[in-house]
């Protein structure tokens, strides 16, 4: 049995900004943003990603305060390309640091507006091999 992680909660404090941060900053494409009487989400994911991230007043991000999740990470083909886009989006970013010359040693980092933290992992094989192959990301 195939098991898949396809959503992250991620505790925010203001959902307008974060989708703004997240959408328009960083560049995830905002799935959807639903409000009713139980709820007021949204849901956004990265570029080429299986996984989404998901903000609001969920009960279980009610429980976790914001900016208390750290550790999240993205993988990248080119770190430095990537660092690129996300400072000329107004992104606060470290700076890239090799840790290990062999692919997946080179990383950098960010935080979104309420301090939760990710990592950017550089692994070149990603733009040869993405986890999701092109054709059937286009589909979608």
């Amino acid at each position: 049995m195939d098991w898949t992680l396809e959503v992250v909660v991620v505790p925010v404090s203001d959902l307008a900004a974060s989708i703004a941060f997240y959408r328009d900053q960083v560049g995830f494409a905002l799935d959807h943003e639903t409000r009713n009487e139980h709820m007021h989400v949204a849901q956004l994911t990265p570029r080429g990603s299986g996984c989404s991230i998901v903000i609001g007043d969920l009960p279980s991000q009610n429980q976790m305060a914001p900016g208390t999740l750290h550790g999240l990470q993205l993988v990248v083909a080119d770190a430095a390309a990537a660092r690129a886009e996300l400072v000329s989006r107004g992104v606060e970013c470290s700076e890239v640091v090799v840790i290990d010359e062999r692919d997946g040693g080179t990383l950098f980092g960010f935080s979104d507006p309420d301090g939760n933290s990710w990592a950017v992992q550089q692994l070149r094989a990603r733009a040869d091999r993405p986890l999701i192959p092109r054709a059937a990301a286009e589909l979608g």
